[in-house]
């Protein structure tokens, strides 16, 4: 390597990671951050990296691992669980805007072949964008999620026939039925041959990689798989992204796609991140300038007019129009799939450069819009749809009507797995409880056992205050999705600071976030699993039952600090209801007799009842020292039997 060589490269590595920096912080997708480094350093704009043959290369890489993730994440099961919205409403979406893009651009006096072509770029949207946002804003299982990812999903899958279609379309051979039915066949026989002997060679032969427990000879050996098939499919006559999606596909109905997608997702992430780019790179600013008139009205065209196509056809697919219009803006944007078969068009001529151009720049403006567009999502809708508001009281008033006959209830937020073992430790102990669910076939089977679930957005303020949030006495997150836990506890914090939550997550990264919040605990599942897994151990082990009991109890004080106050009391034998130990919140106001003392001059030890914690300011501290100064708004866990925390209570507030 030359040393100009490797000044260009790093150029490119010293600007992609500062743009990329600059997205992280800003919450923005890395893709377009990529997008843009392509556009500043490339040939049309400051020129520091010229569009040379040895760059496109290594993008074609970037298309080759993106298109095996894909066929990786290729589930047959998947698919006919949601084949009504895959195959029905994709499949509806991908044709009918192809056509109504061939037909339109022929009165701008555009081929049709390249109306058809720029019609399946367009009808293209992006999983990368998409999926974040419904993922940040808890919105992946509602039924505008679902009908998006089902879309996205078949999407993904069209990319396919289209990057067959693209180059058949461009032939200049008369018969142009012939040639499409020709590259047809051959494509089914190659991917025939390919899936037939592949499943039979395939998993003999990763068993026997795998036996050798060399990571290393694993990861080559995925490349060489990956590579090698889309190199068959090339010399096929094919191109190399749908011999990498066969590969992903072949790999993913076996044991080790799990690992093969944990080892290769490092190299797809930086050669995707090389492919965006070049598409950057390919967009000539002077060309822009030039062509402004004519990508303001395509990006004008495209968002509203996908939009719609989109939001009519998943009112037609069963759906009211609330969730069709979401469906449509979340949809509205163009994909980077897009780029992948636009930049296959150019490769073949079939565009002229100038549309291409505009069409390049009007999806990438789209794709930026995109977040915000999603974002705002709600409003749009409540404006556009007068329904809606309808809709939103009648939910709102079923919420309320199965919860307004509780007091004191626990509200459980989500009613998966972790929902339901919940419900029935509630259920056994005879306390009252209301479930939100955002997932329609969780509230259909809890129903049909005569649970109390109800369908509804737990991070949405309306439905935790319908849910009766002002009435219960403990609100517990089931589910493990950070950006809605921090909502539901922004939203307790405003209207209930008293209201103990409990948090569940998967592990203990973001504790101390969830406990600045708000949560009066986080339970970890990672934590209960190895104190479980230890326990077994040592029983297995042949220490005596006693101390691992005592140890359990021992490790759990010291990760929950209610645990720990427990510990610290002497128990006597506990024989009614009022003289066994219990937790109450209690919290000043300003106007109570401890605020502005200090906590030893309350003197609650006389009751004997532990302050366990206190809570101020969202900030949680166990065990606090007596000479703290207690405010108004401060949280008080107390511990105690029941007669003496009403007594602490009184006391606390002069009564």
């Amino acid at each position: 390597m030359n040393g100009s060589s490797l000044h260009l490269i790093l150029i490119l590595l010293a600007v992609a990671v500062g743009v990329v920096v600059l997205f992280r912080v800003l919450k923005l997708p890395a893709m377009l951050g990529y997008l843009l480094v392509g556009i500043l350093i490339g040939p049309h704009a400051l020129g520091w990296i010229p569009d040379a043959p040895e760059t496109r290369h290594l993008a074609e890489f970037g298309v080759v691992f993106l298109m095996f993730s894909i066929g990786l994440e290729f589930s047959l099961a998947r698919l006919r669980a949601m084949q009504r919205l895959v195959f029905g409403l994709g499949t509806t979406q991908v044709v009918a805007t192809m056509l109504l893009v061939m037909l339109s651009s022929l009165f701008f006096e555009i081929d049709w072949r390249a109306g058809l072509v720029l019609g399946g770029v367009l009808a293209m949207s992006s999983t990368a964008i998409v999926s974040k946002m419904l993922v940040e804003r808890a919105e992946l299982n509602s039924p505008h999620g679902q009908k998006i990812m089902g879309v996205l999903l078949f999407q993904d899958l069209a990319v396919v026939p289209l990057i067959i279609l693209i180059p058949a379309l461009a032939s200049n051979e008369g018969n142009l039925g012939v040639t499409l039915g020709l590259a047809m066949l051959k494509a089914a026989a190659v991917l025939a041959a390919l899936l037939l002997f592949g499943q039979r060679l395939l998993r003999p032969w990763f068993h026997l990689v795998a036996d050798q427990k060399s990571s290393e000879l694993f990861m080559l050996n995925v490349l060489l798989f990956t590579l090698g098939m889309a190199w068959l499919t090339e010399l096929s006559g094919l191109s190399l992204a749908l011999g990498a999606f066969v590969a992903g596909m072949l790999i993913s109905e076996t044991e080790y796609r799990y690992q093969v997608e944990e080892d290769i997702r490092p190299f797809r992430d930086v050669l995707l991140g090389l492919f965006f780019v070049t598409i950057g790179m390919m967009l000539d600013i002077h060309a822009v300038a030039a062509g402004w008139g004519w990508i303001l009205l395509l990006l004008l065209i495209l968002i509203p007019f996908k939009a719609t196509v989109v939001a009519l056809l998943a009112r037609f697919f069963a759906g009211e129009w609330g969730t069709s219009l979401r469906t449509g803006l979340g949809l509205a944007q163009a994909g980077e799939f897009g780029f992948v078969l636009l930049t296959l068009a150019g490769d073949v001529q079939v565009l002229p450069h100038d549309v291409m151009q505009n069409v390049l720049a009007a999806m990438l403006i789209s794709m930026l819009i995109a977040p915000f567009l999603i974002q705002h999502a709600e409003i749009i809708v409540r404006r556009v749809s007068p329904d809606e508001w309808m809709n939103r009281a009648m939910l709102m008033h079923q919420i309320a009507v199965s919860s307004m006959s509780s007091s004191q209830h626990i509200i459980v937020c989500g009613y998966g797995r972790s929902g339901r073992a919940l419900g029935k430790f509630l259920t056994e102990e005879g306390i009252s409880f209301i479930a939100l669910d955002l997932d329609s076939s969780h509230v259909r089977q809890a129903a049909a056992t005569g649970e109390r679930v109800v369908y509804g957005d737990a991070a949405k303020r309306e439905v935790l205050l319908a849910a009766g949030l002002m009435r219960a006495k403990t609100l517990v997150i089931t589910y493990d999705d950070k950006p809605s836990a921090l909502k539901i506890l922004h939203h307790v914090k405003a209207l209930r600071p008293d209201l103990p939550v409990v948090v569940r997550t998967a592990d203990d990264t973001h504790i101390g976030l969830l406990k600045q919040a708000g949560a009066a605990e986080v339970v970890a599942e990672v934590t209960e699993g190895s104190v479980m897994l230890a326990s077994q151990a040592l029983l297995l082990s042949g220490v005596p039952l006693n101390r691992v009991v005592r140890r359990i109890q021992e490790t759990r004080a010291r990760r929950y600090s209610m645990f720990s106050g427990y510990l610290r009391m002497n128990h006597p034998a506990e024989t009614s209801e009022s003289t066994q130990s219990r937790f109450q919140n209690v919290l000043l106001g300003e106007h109570d007799a401890a605020v502005g003392k200090r906590l030893e001059e309350m003197q609650l030890d006389d009751l004997n009842v532990e302050v366990n914690a206190v809570r101020r300011h969202n900030v949680e501290g166990s065990q606090p020292a007596g000479d703290m100064i207690l405010e108004s708004g401060d949280v008080l866990v107390l511990l105690g039997q029941q007669l003496t925390l009403e007594a602490a209570e009184k006391r606390l507030r002069g009564e």
